[in-house]
């Protein structure tokens, strides 16, 4: 059933919404469409209407009369739509580049305490990622100019599987260097089963899985699982993977397909962006954040 009105949709909006950000879109645009979307919507539905105004008039010493009036200073043609822009805070958990798609966390209005959480808990995150090999541009993304070519048909997915998992296994082994353990020891055993290992720093990206999907030369695609990563570490990586298969690559697409426990599953398309879609996915969202919330603590008992 419809809400229609204002002030307990108003009390509703209290919590984490997960949408699908598109390419060349910066989350800070977003953030104004799903603003201006939400108070544009509350305000044609029914608002409160002006207060009226209470007027005592008269001589205090014979007799006074009560009248109520029109309160014009009240009045939304005066003072402006009931809800406004600025009235709604909403923060975003996860911040994606310009090129990147995918999965974006937002806390709207109490929920922008949850969206901290979570960024500041620093959950792992998921991306697809395609690249093509042959080429190397400068930006090391496909609107780049080509700045290199060269051979890719010596490249099979064997080679790529071998690379990747090599790759991962010294991401694996950097972690415990950092630590300064040993990954054979006991403390390294211990250390692990704690969780994830995470670096203090935030600034340092840390990759805990990589997986070649799918492979049709030149054009391939990998998953990665990782934490503290931008988009420019993510077209990087593709240009070293290039490299060390003795080539050249660059990136086609970055979609990030999970963060935390939020999944493609649970964003909203640009086009289901409204008020009705919003509040059911916020209520979805909360219930996926309460069920989880402890379970997003303990990723993060392990640090470097």
């Amino acid at each position: 059933m419809l809400i229609r009105d204002a002030e307990t949709i108003w009390n509703t909006l209290k919590g984490i919404i997960c949408v699908y950000k598109p390419a060349e879109v910066s989350v800070q645009k977003l953030r104004t469409i799903i603003i201006n979307k939400i108070c544009t919507e509350l305000n044609e539905t029914e608002v409160r209407p002006p207060i009226d105004y209470v007027a005592i008039e008269g001589d205090p010493m014979k007799s006074l009369s009560v009248s109520v009036r029109p309160n014009y200073a009240d009045h939304p043609l005066v003072v402006g739509p009931r809800y406004q822009e600025e009235d709604l805070p909403l923060s975003w958990s996860n911040n994606l580049g310009w090129n990147t798609t995918g999965v974006l966390i937002f806390g709207l209005r109490s929920g922008t305490r949850s969206a901290k959480f979570i960024r500041e808990n620093r959950p792992t995150r998921a991306y697809r990622i395609k690249g093509v090999l042959g080429e190397a541009t400068e930006n090391g993304l496909k609107g780049g100019k080509v700045v290199e070519k060269s051979t890719w048909r010596h490249v099979k997915q064997f080679n790529m599987d071998r690379l990747l998992s090599a790759m991962q296994a010294s991401h694996q082994k950097k972690m415990f260097e950092m630590c300064g353990v040993d990954m054979q020891s006991q403390l390294g055993y211990e250390l692990a089963i704690k969780g994830l290992i995470r670096p203090l720093d935030g600034k340092i990206p840390v990759v805990y899985g990589l997986k070649c999907i799918e492979f049709d030369g030149p054009n391939f695609t990998i998953e990665i699982q990782c934490v503290n990563e931008y988009e420019t570490y993510l077209t990087s990586l593709i240009h070293e993977i290039g490299l060390k298969l003795h080539s050249t690559a660059h990136c086609t697409a970055i979609q990030c397909i999970r963060h935390s426990y939020f999944t493609l599953e649970h964003a909203l398309l640009m086009k289901h962006w409204n008020l009705q879609n919003i509040i059911t996915n916020l209520e979805q969202c909360n219930k996926i954040l309460s069920e989880n919330e402890n379970l997003v603590k303990q990723e993060s008992v392990a640090l470097i």
